[in-house]
């Protein structure tokens, strides 16, 4: 019942800001640029999508391979799939529907194959902050902006004042900085009597265990070929929302720091526990848009081709990966090392 309240609300939360999205859109005329939009280029989308979650096997198995696994290219392929079709369905379920797959075709214990994901969690999200840090050096007078315009009529700082957003911005990574040099203290500190607390135990096991993933690279073979894996990945993201730009005539002049941007607002609005990210990619991705340009209308209408393309190649990637799942026999795999690998 927990969980079933958890997704109604996850639901709910997705419906309302799609209605606070489109309420004032025109929807009929969203539809006619659809169709006469140039569909070809979803070719090279779902192109860029497979290499991605190839490359994103390939990287998981490297992490499983120090443990004593080996699965194929192909299962593990499978399973990332199947868990990007079960995210479109509950949010972060994905996570487990994957390890369960790959439990499925190749043996591999759960526990064991969801401890590199969370390790692979550690390395998406690093790669997206150096991203932010990447996009906010090339294109720092439109995201100040960006970011301005959500929290500067509160503070009581104009758009477009260069010296404000630059104190603004500054004050914040300064109290950041403060304040995690405060939390570190505190922690260290007071940490035994922290522990008695069940939630802050929690909290501290999933970080160390981040931690650990994060370290475990150190035991690969191939450190650089899992950096290669981690590029690879992000490029595909990038190309596959860069060349929806040229699906709509309205945004085929965007550049690709463009593209830079709206991949790193598109990884923070399906970052949020809704759906596929359905209502925060939406708000994030045309609002950015805008900054470059493009009339809220056409941005929103963009923004929706992007996220909905992504959505239905999941579905039917992700539902025929996970019919392979229920036919494919399933077979054994033996561990590669006999011993049990320390922790």
């Amino acid at each position: 019942m927990k969980n079933i309240l958890k997704y109604c609300l996850s639901l709910a939360i997705a419906g309302g800001l799609m209605w606070y999205v489109f309420k004032d859109m025109d929807l009929a005329a969203m539809w006619s640029k659809f169709q006469n939009a140039n569909h070809s280029w979803l070719i090279l989308v779902t192109l860029f999508t497979i290499i991605a979650a190839w490359s994103r096997a390939a990287r998981w198995n490297m992490l499983l391979e120090p443990l004593g696994y080996r699965p194929s290219a192909f299962d593990s392929t499978v399973a990332v799939f199947t868990g990007y079709f079960a995210n479109q369905l509950i949010p972060r379920a994905g996570e487990v529907t994957r390890c369960g797959t790959l439990n499925r075709l190749e043996k591999v214990p759960v526990n064991v194959s969801f401890g590199t994901v969370v390790a692979e969690r550690v390395f998406d999200v690093i790669s997206l902050l150096l991203l932010i840090g990447l996009a906010f050096f090339l294109e720092f007078g439109r995201l100040s902006d960006f970011f301005m315009s959500l929290f500067g009529e509160k503070l009581g700082l104009g758009q477009g004042n260069g010296n404000s957003q630059i104190v603004f911005l500054g004050s914040l990574t300064v109290v950041g900085i403060g304040f995690l040099a405060a939390a570190w203290w505190f922690y260290r500190k007071n940490a035994d009597r922290l522990r008695q607390n069940s939630l802050f135990a929690k909290i501290e096991g999933f970080v160390l265990g981040l931690i650990d993933g994060l370290l475990s690279v150190r035991k690969l073979r191939n450190p650089g070929m899992f950096v290669f894996h981690t590029v690879l990945i992000w490029t595909m993201y990038f190309l596959s929302s860069y060349v929806c730009f040229f699906v709509l005539p309205e945004s085929s002049y965007l550049t690709l720091l463009a593209g830079l941007t709206i991949l790193i607002m598109g990884g923070l609005g399906m970052s949020a526990p809704v759906q596929g990210g359905i209502g925060p990619y939406h708000i994030l991705v045309s609002s950015a848009l805008v900054l470059y340009g493009l009339s809220k209308e056409n941005g929103l209408a963009l923004a929706t081709y992007i996220h909905g393309t992504q959505m239905i190649l999941m579905l039917i990637l992700g539902g025929i990966s996970f019919i392979i799942t229920l036919v494919k026999s399933p077979k054994v795999v033996v561990s590669t090392e006999k011993s049990e690998v320390s922790s």
